[in-house]
């Protein structure tokens, strides 16, 4: 069962949003600010810079592939099973922990109302707020987005209240000295703070659930990133020049502090109620996106069945919610809070370069079928930076983090070993470099299939007349000798045969046909492109044949060869569907990629795809 489309672009801007502010925001600016001072600012810069080529990257990949999953899809897809579990639990994992995060974080800003508070009753809050998110993630996609919404939308209006209220009372010593322990500790922390931009991309993980994802998905995450970057910037700015330093460097609640400097004890509230607000935002959507990795793993078979299975009334993945939602619970009972943090941003690091070489490989690989509705821009320089980048942060995060991070791939792919890789044979992208490398054609084309089908799903492909009439027509590939040349004439005496098998009308008679056609007019419609086309007086036909010639057809009159033939044969009382027909046929040779990907074509079914998913207007024509 499909999962249902429901987001919109408003929602989409939320999940995102509300997925990134939370611990970055409330709790790691004093733990990141007691390591690098003032210079913290610049910290958050570059982690955001590192994450620009990732959100580039993400954007071109669920634009073209819009599938449940997310970073675990496209890391699969183009690197292989092996790669793509390790990718997909990762992703699982890492969300997952930025969420029990989230939630702890629920019960730290609790001690404002309750200082007596011990850590087993902030944990029993978290757990209970992990439940009661996982029952509105298990009643429906469209609920979760509209209580993100509010939230979102509401926390916002208090951080904005907060940065404008607060610039009056800065004092700016506090900003001196800027950078006490050099630009090191400024590239220490960015490593640890990447986890506060590690919602951003998770809409991904959903896309399969929004409508338009060709439009919503990037410009949802760009909007996202630059309100929520602005954001960062202005709160940390205000609040390092509101709180002493001492007390800054010690906090786990630097924005109530900051509040509380210039608006006494009501201050301290309302940025407790919207720390709150951050923290179930974030473990919220934290549970809608990570939830959907489990299921897309076991689609494609690397995870049991059952994680796969859709409910048939609310149209969610509950077996996967449900799981999700216990693994949170055992990371918010048993897991310390530091290597928390930074086993999340290592993590969230690795697959952020797996994401970008993942770009790398499906642009290389030349499959006709990945096609885009965003193209990341500065493509390779940005994605080869990016990778450089992730290197180093990963570097520097220190040992135990990459020890862990270490330790789970390597159990990672005994999972695979053990369960996954006997069950999988899927031929990824990178075996299509391997292939246009080596010039040897390699079996199995399972992806540009499978990229075919999300393509009919992303732009909701309607099979109207013409698009049947492609689906069953005749191709001719044709390709002489170097030495001969072709006219079109004899492309007439191949297709004439063609034609009278399938219409049951005399071979000679059509060819004649053809020939006097061309002689009144050229049927060259553009520079490479014609359309030789004949009426007979029967009733009810209609036939098409594509022919493509890569040494080029000569016609009379025109100087330049033919690549392209679409020679139809029509009855005269089709002559509105003639029409029509010959619309779809401007339409689709009229995108400019379209000669590049004719010439391109593998093979006839390839040249076929390209028709059937050409833009055009679709329409439900009469059938005959």
């Amino acid at each position: 069962m499909k999962l249902k489309k429901e987001l919109n672009l408003l929602d989409i801007f939320s999940i995102a949003s509300g997925a990134m502010i939370s611990s970055g925001l409330f709790i790691l600016p004093a733990l990141a600010y007691a390591r690098t001072g003032p210079a913290v600012i610049f910290s958050y810069i570059l982690a955001g810079i590192l994450v620009v080529p990732a959100m580039f990257s993400k954007a071109e990949l669920a634009t073209a592939m819009p599938k449940a999953g997310g970073d675990y899809f496209f890391i699969e897809r183009s690197m292989g099973s092996h790669v793509g579990t390790v990718g997909g639990i990762a992703s699982w994992f890492s969300l997952s922990f930025k969420s029990a995060f989230a939630l702890l974080g629920i019960g730290i800003f609790a001690v404002l109302i309750y200082p007596e508070i011990t850590i087993l009753q902030i944990k029993v809050i978290a757990v209970g707020c992990c439940l009661f998110f996982m029952v509105i993630n298990l009643i429906g996609v469209k609920a979760t987005g509209r209580f993100q919404i509010y939230l979102v939308l509401f926390l916002l209006a208090l951080l904005t209240l907060y940065v404008l209220g607060g610039i009056p009372f800065i004092q700016h010593q506090r900003y001196i000295p800027f950078l006490p322990s050099g630009f090191g500790s400024v590239f220490a922390v960015a490593g640890l703070i990447f986890i506060s931009f590690g919602g951003l991309t998770k809409i991904c993980s959903i896309a399969e659930e929004i409508k338009n994802p060709g439009r919503n998905i990037p410009l949802g995450m760009f909007l996202a990133f630059g309100i929520v970057m602005l954001f960062y910037l202005a709160v940390i700015f205000v609040t390092v020049g509101l709180v002493e330093p001492q007390k800054l460097s010690s906090s786990l609640i630097p924005i109530s502090l900051g509040a509380g400097s210039f608006m006494g004890n009501s201050g301290v509230i309302i940025m407790a109620v919207a720390g709150l607000l951050a923290f179930i935002s974030t473990g919220n959507a934290g549970i809608l996106a990570a939830s959907r990795y489990p299921m897309a793993m076991s689609r494609d078979g690397l995870l049991p069945d059952f994680f796969g299975k859709v409910n048939a009334k609310f149209r969610t993945p509950h077996f996967s919610i449900i799981l999700t939602t216990a693994f949170m619970i055992a990371v918010i009972l048993f897991l310390s809070f530091e290597n928390l943090v930074k086993t999340a941003s290592t993590l969230y690091i690795l697959l952020y370069a797996f994401v970008n070489l993942s770009l790398i490989v499906m642009r290389e690989s030349k499959i006709q079928n990945y096609r885009p509705k965003f193209h990341s821009p500065l493509y390779p320089w940005i994605q080869i930076f990016a990778i450089v980048g992730y290197g180093f942060l990963i570097f520097e995060m220190g040992r135990i983090p990459l020890m862990i991070t270490g330790t789970f791939i390597g159990l990672t792919l005994i999972w695979y070993l053990v369960y996954a890789g006997i069950r999988v044979e899927r031929r990824s992208a990178l075996m299509h470099i391997i292939e246009r490398i080596t010039a040897k054609d390699l079996p199995d084309a399972t992806l540009p299939k499978e990229l075919k089908q999300i393509l009919i799903e992303r732009d909701n492909i309607v099979e109207d007349r013409f698009h049947r009439l492609i689906k069953d027509c005749e191709i001719l590939d044709y390709d002489p000798p170097a030495t001969q040349k072709c006219t079109v004439e004899d492309v007439f005496k191949m297709v004439a045969p063609i034609f009278s098998r399938r219409l049951e009308i005399d071979e000679k008679r059509l060819f004649d046909l053809f020939v006097e056609r061309e002689r009144q007019s050229s049927t060259v419609i553009a520079p490479g492109h014609a359309i030789p086309h004949i009426i007979i007086e029967e009733k009810g036909k209609f036939e098409i044949l594509l022919v493509r010639a890569r040494k080029g057809v000569i016609f009379p009159d025109t100087h330049k060869l033919v690549h392209t033939l679409f020679i139809i044969v029509s009855s005269r009382d089709e002559r509105n569907f003639y029409l029509r027909a010959l619309a779809a046929i401007a339409q689709i040779i009229h995108d400019h990629h379209f000669e590049k990907r004719w010439m391109a074509a593998k093979s006839k079914e390839a040249l076929r795809d390209i028709l059937l998913l050409g833009e055009r207007r679709r329409e439900k024509w009469k059938e005959r």
